[in-house]
Parts: structure tokens; sequence; C-alpha cells
């Protein structure tokens, strides 16, 4: 067996797990995937983690926010009137919606977290939910191909 080098193509499950334990994606044990090594399928920092792994070893890393999802931005979070939203839908804490933005000129929709709603407005966060998490990867390469 030799270990995993860029460019393999390989077989692994993993688990993403937040710091309070929630997991947040998964390729379990009796349905790994297969990527190869440098594809960015997976986070680079991940992929970067199998490195010099032979198969049947376990690893555990922890990602750093730069490495995921990008750390938090506080001035992501905006507070938006109600009445944007009138007719369409009655946004709730925890609701992820896909809100329409310009960017450089470009429309785009991007998804945005209703964090409060009141009376006449609603704080919307354009923050990835993942944004500023350490991330705990645990991963098995099952195969390497060569």
């Amino acid at each position: 067996m030799r270990p995993v080098q860029l460019f393999d193509t390989v077989s692994v499950s993993y688990t993403a797990a937040t710091p309070s334990g929630e997991i947040v994606e998964s390729a379990p044990e009796d349905k790994p995937i297969t990527l190869t090594i440098g594809s960015g399928r997976i986070l680079k920092a991940v992929e970067a983690s199998l490195m010099g792994m032979e198969p049947g070893q376990t690893r555990t890393v922890h990602i750093q926010p730069e490495d995921a999802y990008g750390p938090y931005h506080k001035a992501l979070v905006h507070e938006m009137p109600r009445s944007t939203f009138d007719g369409r839908i009655d946004p709730k804490p925890g609701m992820i919606l896909s809100l329409a933005i310009e960017k450089d000129g470009v429309h785009q929709h991007v998804p945005a977290t209703v964090l409060a709603t009141g009376n006449n407005t609603v704080t919307i966060d354009y923050n990835h939910p993942l944004a500023g998490m350490v991330l705990t990867y645990t991963v098995k390469v099952h195969a390497v191909a060569q």
C-alpha cells in the first residue's frame, strides 16, 4: 500500500462537525465517496489532510474558518424593512432565504439567514451559516487508486 499523493483517486468517508458537535456534512463508511486529490470536490484543507494517509487509516483534523467558510463578518448582518417581504413570505428566525442583491453591477441571488423579526424590521445575516467556525473533520481512507 502506498500513501495518498497529489492527483490520486481515493475512496474516503468522513464526518464534519461544528464546535457544538452538530454533524453538518458526511460521507458514511458504508457509502464512501471517490474523489481526486486536488480536484476541489471537498475543502482543500481536508484534501491536504489526506496526504500521506494509507488505506484503513483514520485522522481527525480541525479546519480553521479561513480554510473552510471564511470568517464571520458583522458587516454582513443587515436590518431590512418587513415590507420588503409583504405578500411573498412571512420571515421567521432560522429561515434561510434566497435574496436578490447587486454586486459590481451584477444581480444575483444569495442565501441569507433570518436572525430576528420585529413588527417593522427583519434582521438578515448574509454570512455562510458555518462562517467563523472551526470544523472538525474525521476522515478515513478506504482505497487509493494509482
